[in-house]
């Protein structure tokens, strides 16, 4: 697979001559959100401008709300950051061979949610995706990273992007912030 990167259409564009057809489009997000101002709609426009090629995004959350709202805007697939590059490639392919892409820690999110009767983490997953919930509860009670990762089956640099996530949501400039904030929800 030949892989070009651009950072905008128009410079694909420019570059087409010298490049082999598209199979996929990857756009990377990184930690913007779909429902900022204007990316769902550049999301649309371009799925609907490639409409035979797939788009996949690439982005920093696994918000089930986020991903939900790409696919709306014509993705075919919605990558995480935190997943290893082997599964990013086949996710692409999937997507290539006419298929759909979402991350499984997402879809069970949304599953364990539904079927949760834990109030605490229900609270939380208001502002939280679930894996978000279980970490910001880990750092509430004083875990490291390194302990976090191995408790939640998590890589220590996911458990660091979850908590760079949890902390815009809570606007937290540090951990202790964090379980401060954490507790406070917690006891209110």
């Amino acid at each position: 697979m030949t892989i070009v990167a651009t950072r905008s259409i128009d410079e694909w564009r420019f570059q087409e001559r010298a490049v082999a057809p598209l199979v996929a489009i990857l756009f990377n997000l990184g930690s913007q959100q779909v429902t900022d101002n204007g990316v769902a709609d550049e999301i649309g426009r371009i799925a609907s401008e490639f409409n035979s090629v797939p788009v996949v995004i690439l982005a920093d959350t696994e918000d089930p709300a986020q991903i939900l709202k790409a696919l709306e805007c014509g993705a075919r697939g919605y990558i995480p950051s935190s997943v290893g590059i082997n599964v990013c490639v086949e996710a692409i392919n999937l997507a290539a061979a006419g298929g759909i892409f979402v991350p499984g820690s997402s879809v069970l999110s949304i599953r364990h949610l539904i079927s949760s009767g834990s109030r605490d983490i229900q609270s939380l997953t208001d502002m939280f995706t679930l894996r978000q919930a279980e970490v910001a509860d880990a750092l509430r009670r004083g875990k490291a990273n390194k302990i976090i990762a191995y408790e939640l089956n998590l890589r220590e640099s996911t458990v660091k992007v979850h908590i760079r996530n949890i902390m815009k949501k809570l606007k937290a400039t540090n951990r202790t912030e964090v379980a401060y904030k954490m507790n406070d929800r917690k006891s209110g």
